[in-house]
């Protein structure tokens, strides 16, 4: 997609309000789902992402053994089955696309997009040291992230782990890390991630978090 090819293409595309959305995960699945149900079909919808499929964290982002959780595809599947709603996938704003291309063609712009990166911790030498990876890269890599796949987690050559946060993504890692693989077989988890935890010699993870129990960001499902 380029940017001449794509404002020609969408400036033929009538109809009373038109709404770009930038990110086709949750939120910008929900917002969406509002502006249809609000404006009916006096609405178009055009959703852009950088990967190639829609649905975003539910796909990369959700625990493979809290599959429940995932079900809302059904209901996002829906929405883009709409003859209003169209996806984009593979485009990179600021690359293919420009924000001046959508000025001239949308009533509004959402952008809906999470982090591209993790956050560092500021310590010392952090990058020097082999060994510390961001949630975001261990998650995407168990659950087959194309961005993710090349990593290699040396699971078999440590039997302790620590994991700063006590959020539901950090006790998503310490059940994944902990969870007898004969369970998690029974997941979609990616077969490459499922072979390295049957390697895995880890007997221990330890949680370190600047809040206690009580105050951490999670749900009794994520501690199941």
């Amino acid at each position: 997609i380029t940017s001449s090819s794509f404002v020609n293409t969408r400036a033929r595309s009538f109809s009373s309000y038109r709404f770009a959305i930038v990110g086709a995960g949750p939120s910008g699945l929900y917002c969406a789902k509002q502006l249809v149900k609000a404006l009916k079909n006096e609405v178009t919808i055009d959703f852009f992402d950088e990967k190639p499929f829609p649905c975003g964290l539910v796909r990369t982002g959700v625990a493979p053994d809290h599959q429940e959780l995932k079900n809302s595809i059904k209901e996002f599947n829906v929405l883009l089955s709409e003859p209003n709603v169209n996806f984009f996938g593979n485009v990179k704003i600021g690359e293919q696309l420009h924000l001046p291309d959508f000025e001239s063609l949308y009533s509004g712009v959402v952008f809906a997009y999470g982090a591209s990166s993790d956050r560092r911790l500021g310590l010392d030498h952090e990058d020097e040291i082999n060994g510390i990876y961001g949630a975001r890269e261990f998650v995407g890599w168990y659950n087959g992230d194309f961005n993710h796949q090349h990593y290699d987690f040396r699971l078999d050559q440590v039997e302790d782990v620590v994991v700063v946060g006590n959020g539901n993504v950090a006790i998503d890692v310490a059940r994944i890390l902990t969870r007898r693989t004969e369970e998690l077989a029974k997941t979609d988890i990616a077969d490459y991630a499922l072979e390295k935890l049957r390697q895995s010699t880890v007997k221990r993870v330890h949680i370190v978090a600047r809040r206690g129990v009580v105050q951490g960001a999670m749900t009794v499902k994520e501690l199941r």
